[in-house]
């Protein structure tokens, strides 16, 4: 009855409010009180029974109510933050203003006049003494301010949200302002050996807090985006300035609780449906508010305490475990079906270790240090795979892309990928006995085969990938060469090479790839050569590709016959692993945020050569040879830079993007693309064919010889013959190993920003903090 009793007080003062005319004064605190003081609602009431049409409503009528609500409800956080919060009332109070605010704030943000609100010094509404300047000289904080520092002292408050050092004097407190936060880090790990025992009323008061905490973060989602990385969001940057002395200690102990979680407990099967998992919720916003305040400042991380305070090996090893665990959690199979709790954020596990890698190098430099990388890989793979054919997750591919772009830049991660693949989990690809690459290459040859279409603009992500790791397969298995095969033959029609400007960077891509394994590793690798000299007429046509108008007209006649990407058969599909499900598109009526424009390959990296020492040498950039169609026809789809527009510094969403598409005549040019003969030369006399032409040259008469000899139809023993064959001072001399390594640029933050906050709004939907304001960094489509 209590409850029902609290609900309707609180509706009574929310009808109060909207119905006010007059001011009312901050001092009447029997009016203000009732917001807070008097009621028991969670958080799920405040939502409800504080309407958006009513938020508006007074935000527009009573501009001076809402000010004041908002000061007092800061106000009341600032006394608990001092007081430390001894009696439950108190606790009741901090919690209600907590709710009160993260209902709020979204209102505020999305309204241009009010945004400047909670950085003005002098609190909006009664407050006597506005233009006593002497007030202003004490140093009085922006109210944001007060609501920030007063966050950070209540996430450290002893028997609110920390276990207390007092210990049988129940009446004594512990003073707010010289206590440690350092000794009250919430989970052992990084920096801190004890784990406090769990104590599930303190999670949900972390949790309470926290979202208040992204909720106030939250106003760069009202902000359309810009490639202006001077523009720091002025919340995130005052939380982790020297001024916030909690910054540290909370950092790690966000940490700390994100690595620490295991969602599987005592592996007691059905737990997770019996038990509330209050620290699940914990983790979900502490990997949140992780990486909203890990943001990139003028291209260089703007760092809180940042993980470079990550300083010794086991700290890294703690996060590297802990990220990798959380990430395979998804996979894990069980004989009883739905028995074990499977995490659903692991998109912001995915930014995370983006972040940690991207800002921290010697941490990237430990996850490729050892095979433990391969624990992270395999999870990727898996969401790669599993997220093909669903348009609502694009964003999930290209995160996953840019790690393995990321990862592939450096060495270690192409030896690792020599590692056998001895797990089952269960995928949706060709059976295969391999190594860790061949495992990439299926998969990758999956999404280009069994993707959506708008995954077109990752393949040239995807064979960079390839290309840069290429150097260092030991030994590829024939399914893996037979799928890289069919890429180049796919890749190599004349419909394809044709039909736009860039299509013909695929087909160079795969030739590199081939070209370092044939050269630097031949030994190991005789099923792609074999391979190669199967499919030997590939190469032949594209030594002989015809340039003249009329097999040009044809083959774009053909293109439009047969819009599809590339040839979906002959890629010899063999049955599926045991246990895997299909990749499906979205349900209907799936929510997806849009994405901004992602630059094309060129400006996502930049070009190392492997000098002999083994050091990394950066190539000076080279023009490709464009011609006016060329250029014009830069940047053709939705999630990739508009080359010839850079200088704009405009940022479209993908739906505007498609719109200009049809319309502007830079985007529409892929349908009026008509190449001439010289364009094809520009490029055709460059590609690399020279190796493989060798190669087939020395080899085929070989082969044929030996089928003929030994009436041979046996491909193992052509195998074998390849295995034990050489081509030591036959091939031309090795060209130097290039390795595209990822180059952070505003066009790359902007994309982060835009995919982790859409992240954020669809995740938060008990209570649904942003849903249905006026968001302007991205747009919310329903499938």
């Amino acid at each position: 009855m209590g409850n029902t009793d609290s609900k309707l007080n609180f509706r009574k003062a929310v009808i109060q409010l909207t119905t006010k005319t007059q001011p009312v004064e901050a001092t009447d605190d029997a009016f203000w009180d009732q917001f807070w003081a008097d009621t028991a609602t969670t958080v799920q009431d405040v939502f409800a029974l504080l309407p958006a049409a009513e938020i508006r409503a007074v935000r527009e009528e009573s501009p001076s109510n809402l000010a004041t609500l908002c000061y007092k409800a800061v106000e009341k956080l600032v006394q608990g933050a001092e007081s430390g919060c001894p009696t439950e009332k108190e606790k009741q109070i901090v919690l209600n203003c907590t709710r009160m605010l993260s209902r709020i704030l979204p209102y505020i943000f999305e309204d241009q006049d009010w945004r400047g609100f909670f950085w003005s010094t002098v609190p909006g509404a009664g407050r006597a003494g506005m233009d006593d300047m002497e007030d202003e000289d004490e140093g009085a904080r922006p109210l944001a301010e007060s609501l920030l520092l007063a966050v950070a002292d209540l996430l450290f408050c002893p028997d609110f949200t920390v276990q207390s050092h007092k210990k049988g004097r129940p009446d004594s407190v512990e003073d707010m302002q010289s206590l440690d936060s350092c000794e009250y880090i919430w989970e052992a790990g990084v920096g801190f050996a004890q784990s406090p025992p769990l104590n599930y009323i303190h999670d949900i008061n972390r949790t309470e807090l926290l979202r208040l905490l992204l909720t106030c973060f939250s106003e760069a989602m009202y902000l359309p985006p810009t490639s202006d990385n001077s523009i720091l969001n002025p919340w995130v940057t005052f939380f982790c300035s020297t001024e916030n002395r909690h910054a540290l200690p909370l950092f790690t102990s966000l940490l700390n609780v994100v690595c620490a979680y295991d969602p599987i407990g005592y592996g007691i099967p059905y737990n997770h449906l019996l038990f509330s998992d209050y620290r699940e919720q914990l983790v979900e916003q502490a990997v949140q508010i992780l990486i909203v305040t890990l943001e990139h400042e003028g291209g260089q991380p703007y760092r809180p305490p940042s993980p470079s305070s990550m300083v010794d090996q086991d700290d890294y090893d703690f996060v590297l475990k802990g990220l990798a665990r959380l990430l395979t959690n998804p996979l894990t199979q069980t004989y009883l079906p739905n028995s074990t709790k499977k995490i659903q954020f692991h998109q912001e596990l995915l930014v995370l270790f983006w972040k940690l890698c991207d800002f921290n190098k010697k941490f990237l430099f430990f996850v490729l240090k050892s095979s433990d990388v391969l624990d992270i890989l395999v999870p990727i793979l898996y969401y790669l795979n599993d997220a093909r054919a669903d348009q609502s997750r694009v964003g999930l591919m290209h995160i996953s892309v840019f790690i393995l772009l990321l990862l592939s830049g450096e060495r270690n991660f192409g030896v690792r990928l020599n590692k056998p693949y001895s797990l089952h989990v269960p995928m949706d690809i060709p059976v295969f006995t391999g190594t860790h690459a061949d495992l990439l290459i299926v998969v990758f040859h999956k999404i280009i085969t069994s993707g959506h279409q708008r995954l077109q603009p990752l393949y040239d992500c995807l064979l960079t990938i390839v290309v840069n790791v290429s150097p260092y397969l030991k030994s590829l298995s024939m399914v893996a060469a037979n799928k890289l095969l069919h890429l180049l033959e796919a890749f190599s029609t004349t419909w394809f090479l044709f039909s736009a400007p860039q299509n013909h960077h695929l087909v160079f891509f795969l030739l590199e790839a081939f070209n370092n394994i044939i050269q630097y590793q031949f030994d190991g690798n005789c099923n792609l050569v074999y391979a190669i000299i199967r499919k030997r007429n590939v190469f032949h046509q594209l030594a002989n590709l015809p340039s003249d108008p009329t097999t040009i007209q044809k083959a774009l006649q053909r293109k439009r016959k047969s819009p599809d990407v590339i040839s979906r058969t002959s890629s010899q599909e063999t049955v599926s692993m045991e246990g895997s499900r299909p990749a499906v598109p979205a349900e209907p009526g799936t929510l997806k945020a849009s994405l901004v424009a992602m630059p094309g390959i060129d400006k996502l990296t930049e070009k190392s050569q492997v000098s002999e020492d083994g050091t990394l040498v950066a190539v000076p950039q080279t023009e490709s040879p464009q011609t006016p169609e060329h250029s014009a026809a830069a940047g053709t789809s939705d999630t990739e830079s508009i080359s010839g527009r850079d200088n704009e510094d405009v940022f479209y969403t993908e739906a505007e993007m498609a719109r200009r598409r049809l319309s502007s005549s830079s985007s529409s040019a892929i349908s009026h693309w008509n190449p001439k003969p010289d364009w094809v030369l520009s490029w055709k006399s460059k590609l690399p064919l020279q190796t493989i032409m060798r190669l087939l040259q020395v080899l085929v008469p070989q082969v044929e010889k030996i089928c003929i000899d030994k009436g041979l139809t046996d491909e193992s023993e052509i195998l074998k013959f390849l295995q034990h064959g050489t081509l030591v001072g036959l091939l031309p001399v090795p060209h130097p190993i290039l390795i595209r390594k990822y180059q952070a640029n505003a066009g790359t933050a902007m994309w982060f920003c835009t995919y982790m906050w859409g992240v954020i709004y669809l995740r938060n939907v008990d209570p649904p903090i942003w849903y249905d304001t006026d968001v302007r960094l991205f747009e919310i489509q329903r499938m």
